[in-house]
């Protein structure tokens, strides 16, 4: 059986509930790399283009990935007019924390046994001296930049930000919304999602 090229992404065959869905999860070679970045970033456009007025929903379940990917994806969110609503299902760490940050405002939640982890990026080098302190220069830029996005999302000042990604920081769902990652944990569909104080 021969599969069309056209047809791999999928999105044309989507019911209308199944389009309010923009999924990131499984592994982060897959989800966060070229080929899947591309889906992802086809389907939040389709989903403006479709209706600009209704939210869009992504549920979360992601270790991380490559930060330009991880940016590609989050750029993307702020840039569409639909407000993007973001559930952790799972775990949502490194760039995926970022995602589920990045979610409009009091629309950014998880389930109760979800896990957040946050830290700064890291990475490897090699070849000449002169290309290692190259790439040295740009991992500290992007630090610095995903430093500052945190703080924006979190409303943290940018020195608690920098101190807690030194090093992973692994957060329960009553954590992340004291860290100013979500907004609610909810338990299920039927009930309003809850400000995680009982």
């Amino acid at each position: 059986m021969e599969v069309d090229e056209e047809d791999v992404d999928g999105t044309d065959k989507l019911t209308d509930e199944q389009m309010d869905v923009l999924r990131t999860s499984d592994d982060v070679k897959e989800m966060l790399a070229n080929p899947a970045i591309t889906q992802a970033l086809t389907q939040l456009l389709f989903l403006e283009s479709e209706n600009p007025e209704k939210d869009v929903y992504m549920y979360i379940n992601s270790p991380g990935g490559i930060v330009s990917s991880g940016l590609a994806i989050y750029d993307t969110m702020q840039y569409i007019q639909p407000k993007v609503n973001t559930l952790c299902m799972g775990q949502a760490a490194s760039m995926g924390s970022l995602l589920l940050a990045g979610g409009a405002p009091g629309c950014r939640s998880a389930l109760p046994n979800a896990r957040i982890m946050i830290h700064q990026p890291s990475g490897g080098a090699q070849g000449m001296a002169s290309d290692i302190a190259i790439q040295a220069e740009e991992i500290i830029k992007l630090r610095t930049r995903l430093n500052g996005l945190y703080a924006s999302h979190t409303g943290k000042p940018l020195k608690v930000i920098e101190q807690a990604m030194d090093r992973d920081l692994f957060m329960d769902p009553r954590e992340a919304q004291e860290f100013g990652i979500i907004d609610s944990i909810i338990s299920n569909r039927k009930t309003p999602q809850s400000s995680g104080k009982q």
